[in-house]
């Protein structure tokens, strides 16, 4: 089993006496079950599954039966927490009144479908189990140093064609058609499938399209009106697709970076992928990178994946943004910190160009490419002061 960088914060919590609820957020078939799984032999104790309606009924708001459940388990369990979001009441109880701790994943955060959610602020805590990460994989890896470089050189062409679910990189008997086949079954199983049906959402195939549409536009800006109009839908709807596609870890939303000061004018956002082999699925292209076109949206996605893994692995509070100016002139990526301090990051693949000048603000500038990729992205989200 690979190590997750959400265990040593898993280990802190059940030593500590903190009782908090606490969360672990990201899509399915990230390796959150398999937490649990490993968590359950360990403490003897057994894992709740939501996505069965028989053990919502053990849950109910009843102090007898959560007495009984508090009594045959020091540690609680939950898998799949947004299939029954009405245990949001029982487990703020179990807090409240039990002082017991409680470990619960889910692939879509509850506070976006129950209401009562609200009613267990500062009784929880938020984390993240997303497909592998640069800095799990290496951990994972043993490799010794003078092998890190020609590791790296493989580690980015296979992450950019087949992604880093963990079933799919982790498994080395996979032939690339069994990845591939693997991926699509991701799609079909919980991309498309689960999602419509937690949702209630009307159009599976709207779903897909909409998709496949952002998955074509990778970079670019993202304009709601023109993707409803090609697909002859309304734009109300699509933008409801693209926020639960975004609450369920499918899409991540980069914002335009706005301030009175500039000559900023863009109103869209970029969407990029958490997975490349999700999002090549797709396009219906695993083709190594070299040879397909969009070779630079591949790589800009990429980092942008990896950098919200930091951010969100590590708990680092920072923002990110894109900046454009009306000419047309564009940073790639804005990290802003809570301090207003900001890094903007352009990304090449061949490591040329770089428009330094460009961002209004004091801030450093950051050129990832193929060869610097790994130490940039890994140490991007550390805690330290920057110049200006």
């Amino acid at each position: 089993m690979y190590k997750r960088a959400i265990e040593d914060k898993i280990e802190e919590y059940l030593k500590g006496n903190d009782y908090k609820t606490f969360y672990i957020w990201g899509p399915r078939r990230s390796g959150k079950t398999t937490l649990l799984k490993e968590l359950s032999k360990k403490l003897g104790v057994r894992v709740f599954n939501f996505d069965f309606s028989s053990d919502h009924n053990l849950f109910a708001p009843d102090r007898d039966i959560l007495e009984k459940l508090t009594s045959q388990n020091k540690v609680i369990l939950i898998d799949e927490v947004q299939n029954y979001p009405q245990a949001t009441i029982a487990i703020k109880l179990l807090y409240d009144e039990f002082k017991v701790k409680v470990i619960a994943t889910g692939s879509s955060e509850l506070r976006q479908k129950d209401k009562e959610f609200d009613t267990q602020v500062g009784r929880f805590t938020e984390h993240y189990c997303l497909p592998l990460s640069l800095k799990e994989i290496k951990a994972n890896s043993n490799l010794p140093s003078y092998e890190e470089k020609s590791f790296e050189k493989k580690l980015i062409e296979s992450l950019q064609v087949f992604g880093s679910y963990p079933e799919v990189y982790t498994t080395k008997t996979l032939s690339d058609q069994d990845k591939i086949e693997l991926l699509e079954n991701i799609i079909q199983t919980y991309v498309l499938k689960d999602v419509v049906d937690i949702y209630g959402l009307k159009n599976k195939k709207l779903a897909e399209d909409i998709l496949t549409k952002i998955a074509l536009q990778l970079g670019s800006e993202v304009s709601i009106r023109e993707i409803a109009a090609s697909l002859g839908s309304n734009g109300i709807t699509v933008a409801n697709y693209i926020e639960i596609f975004i609450k369920n870890y499918i899409l991540i939303p980069l914002p335009s970076f706005k301030t009175n000061i500039r000559k900023s004018v863009s109103e869209n956002r970029k969407l990029y992928f958490y997975d490349l082999g999700v999002r090549n699925a797709f396009v219906k292209d695993f083709r190594e990178t070299k040879l397909r076109p969009d070779q630079g949206g591949l790589f800009e996605n990429f980092i942008i994946i990896e950098i919200e893994k930091q951010r969100r692995n590590t708990g680092v509070k920072r923002s990110l943004y894109f900046y454009r100016e009306y000419g047309g002139k564009e940073v790639d990526l804005v990290i802003e910190d809570y301090y207003k301090k900001y890094q903007c990051v352009e990304m090449k693949v061949q490591g040329q160009g770089g428009n330094k000048d460009i961002f209004p603000l004091p801030h450093v500038f950051t050129t990832i490419d193929q060869n610097n990729y790994f130490s940039t992205i890994t140490g991007i989200m550390e805690d330290k002061k920057k110049k200006s």
